[in-house]
């Protein structure tokens, strides 16, 4: 490699760790842990028809079982997601948000949103430079 490629991959990782505290503060600013702020994506993001599973969970937030259920049960506690029995399987929770859940997820995100418009085209640059992704 380079001189310039480690630069480049600090200036990528230095990038990625900056948005990374940034995302903790403003899920902080709500109440909520960065751990518990990626809960709500989790819920929200998933692709399935139904809520996701604690499995699902733990597989986005790369956790063993036993510690996504304890971040679900604190995110629970603060009334931001509800468990659901799977209709087909009772022996299967989905997870689900709230009302109040969806609306902090919401604002969370419209600020994500603006603050990864800002930092996109830096992050993006960087990609390029080091041949990960090609040109437009």
């Amino acid at each position: 490699m380079t001189e310039a490629e480690y630069e480049r991959l600090l200036a990528w990782r230095s990038g990625l760790r900056a948005f990374m505290q940034w995302s903790e503060r403003q899920a902080g600013s709500v109440g909520l842990t960065g751990a518990q702020h990626m809960v709500l994506l989790a819920v929200r993001g998933h692709t399935g028809e139904q809520g996701p599973t604690v499995r699902d969970v733990a597989d986005y937030l790369a956790l063993q079982h036993h510690s996504a259920v304890g971040l679900i049960d604190r995110v629970h506690r603060l009334g931001l997601v509800e468990r659901r029995p799977d209709p087909d399987d009772g022996r299967v929770v989905r997870i689900a948000l709230t009302d109040q859940g969806e609306q902090c997820l919401e604002s969370l995100t419209a600020v994500h949103l603006d603050e990864l418009g800002r930092v996109a085209p830096r992050l993006v640059s960087i990609w390029r430079q080091l041949g990960v992704v090609g040109g437009d």
